[in-house]
């Protein structure tokens, strides 16, 4: 079973090298490169017996130096291009292997990123990678050389005194029976490593993108907690880790030391009788050292192989997780249609059902308000109108066609999303407002978005104006600025469909005012669903939706619900209590 694993490990590292499409040339002429300094490094010992054996000022010619010279320089120029050649495959392959899992992690489906941390999914990308790359570049070329070194040195080894040979290789199961347990060990530490890597790197990612909220809430102190746990674990595991190759190490050095002197002692006795000659002895030694030096080589390379193993399982889950496909489907001709919810269900993969048998329609060209309790379901339906999930039972269409008919491309292309958030990229206000457009926009389409927005009435008192940074998630412009930009960006898409969730719940009262001013040119002649809290935002609206507890409790205009419907009544009166207080 466990020897069916391994096989199976070491089948999937290589069939994701060999999806990267590698450069095979580069690889081989690498490999056979180390193989021509390892078939030279072979030679080398043979030409010392000759030279100890027939050693005379008279006997030394000058093309014995310069065959030599000639072999050491060979192997050094052999082994310089090897490695280069080496280096560059590999960060090709690692290259091509980031290339595929960043192009994955931008199609995968929102419900992936709601099961899988930030910080594990950057690990992946970094970490894992690295350590693939690693394996190519550092060890690969040592494993094959090593394998040929030994094949070669105990062949001539063979040749020179089989009986010397024969005593030598006894040391191989003994080797074995320390390196293959070790060989496990490491690859379950490894394996662990890797893994607390990765939670370490989600902690970092959680407090340095939320240090504000760290700050304000005086948890310097608990994160440092949360962060010494990680470097803990680390620690441990690296102990592990030292242990292991604590044990390997000296190990091999003990085997390899008792060896040599068994051969050094035996193959002086073998001189001393006559049956070997004095160069014979010092050929023995050297080939001897071209055999261990490869086994250290092969410990590292199996150390390495181990934590590849754990690297590609974790690279393969997340380019085998399902997609989205953001091309099949119809393209949406027009989506000035109804949107009808019909018999709406949904529930979250872990978790009770959000939405239960919900169906409303969203007339084109008119607002439709969704209000009601926090938790009911508000949220989950503009996820489900823009497509983060599908609905476990029911249908949502545009007009007569089923909205999953479309492709995911061409739908959301029409729909404008303005959240309560407003999220902004590191950049400028131009590069926030032009996000995700796939034309050029020029100097005029864009203050004129932005006077609608009313994005110039702030944008002039920056030195800068469009070319202003407006650092990571927008810190520093205030919210109200940040939900203009927003509005800007939604009003450049010139979508037919727009989506605003709770677009003015977190702004004082002025900026409320220009926001609603922006929002007003944004919804003009747009088909519009809205998510509020406060119902001042929406009492205007061509039909209000109440959801409570995942159903629609209640429909109609802001004065039919004040008369048919209890709890939209209690929360105009609380809300009015409040304004007039």
């Amino acid at each position: 079973m466990e020897l069916a694993q391994k096989a199976g490990g070491w089948r999937m590292f290589i069939r994701l090298i060999q999806q990267t499409n590698p450069p095979k040339l580069k690889l081989i002429t690498a490999l056979l490169l180390s193989i021509t300094n390892t078939v030279v490094a072979l030679s080398i010992p043979m030409f010392t017996k000759n030279f100890v054996d027939s050693f005379s000022l008279s006997s030394l010619s000058v093309g014995q130096i310069v065959l030599i010279a000639a072999a050491f320089i060979a192997q050094a120029i052999a082994g310089g291009l090897s490695i280069y050649l080496l280096s560059h495959a590999g960060q090709s392959i690692v290259a091509a292997l980031r290339d595929r899992l960043w192009k994955k992690l931008l199609v995968l489906p929102v419900a992936y990123y709601d099961n899988n941390r930030t910080g594990d999914t950057i690990s992946r990308m970094t970490n894992d990678t690295g350590v693939v790359k690693g394996l190519i570049t550092e060890h690969l070329a040592n494993f094959f050389t090593g394998i040929i070194s030994i094949i070669g040195s105990v062949a001539t080894l063979l040749y020179l005194d089989w009986q010397m040979t024969l005593t030598m290789l006894v040391a191989v199961p003994l080797t074995m029976l320390i390196l293959v347990p070790l060989g496990r060990q490491m690859f379950k530490i490894s394996k662990g490593l890797q893994d607390e890597t990765a939670s370490f790197t989600t902690v970092l990612n959680q407090v340095l993108s939320e240090i504000r909220l760290v700050k304000m809430s005086n948890a310097e102190a608990a994160e440092y907690e949360n962060g010494k746990r990680g470097i803990t674990n680390l620690f441990r595991f690296g102990l592990k880790e030292g242990k292991v190759q604590a044990i390997i190490g000296p190990s091999m050095s003990f085997v390899l030391m008792i060896l040599l002197v068994i051969i050094i002692g035996y193959g002086g006795l073998r001189v001393s009788s006559g049956i070997l000659t004095a160069g014979e002895l010092v050929a023995f030694i050297l080939y001897l050292v071209q055999i261990i030096m490869p086994m250290g080589q092969f410990t590292q390379f199996f150390t390495q192989l181990q934590k590849a193993r754990g690297a590609t399982e974790r690279i393969i889950s997340m380019l085998e997780y399902r997609e989205e496909d953001h091309t099949s489907g119809k393209e949406v001709k027009n989506a000035n249609l109804p949107i009808a919810v019909e018999q709406v269900s949904f529930a979250y993969e872990t978790g009770e059902t959000i939405l239960k048998d919900v169906s409303f329609t969203v007339e084109p060209g008119k607002v439709t308000a969704i209000v009601g309790p926090s938790g009911g379901g508000k949220t989950t339906l503009f996820s489900l109108l823009e497509r983060f999930y599908q609905p476990q039972s029911g249908t949502i269409r545009l007009g007569s066609e089923p909205i999953d008919a479309f492709s995911l491309q061409s739908w959301r292309s029409r729909i404008g999303y303005v959240s309560q958030e407003s999220p902004l990229i590191a950049g400028t206000v131009r590069d926030n407002i032009c996000y995700g457009m796939e034309r050029e926009v020029s100097d005029e389409e864009l203050e004129r978005v932005a006077a609608m927005a009313y994005v110039d009435q702030f944008i002039g008192g920056f030195p800068d104006r469009y070319e202003t940074e407006v650092g990571e998630r927008g810190v520093k412009l205030s919210g109200g600025q940040r939900q203009r930009i927003g509005i800007a960006r939604a009003l450049l898409r010139d979508p037919q469909i727009l989506m605003l969730d709770e677009a003015t719940s977190s702004l004082d009262s002025k900026s409320e005012i220009v926001v609603q001013k922006a929002l007003k040119n944004l919804m003009n002649g747009r088909t519009t669903v809205v998510i509020a809290h406060r119902l001042s935002t929406v009492v205007d609206a061509d039909q209000i939706i109440f959801v409570e507890k995942g159903r629609i409790t209640g429909r109609g205009t802001h004065e039919e619900l004040l008369q048919s419907h209890d709890m939209y009544r209690e929360f105009a009166a609380q809300q009015l209590r409040q304004r007039a207080g």
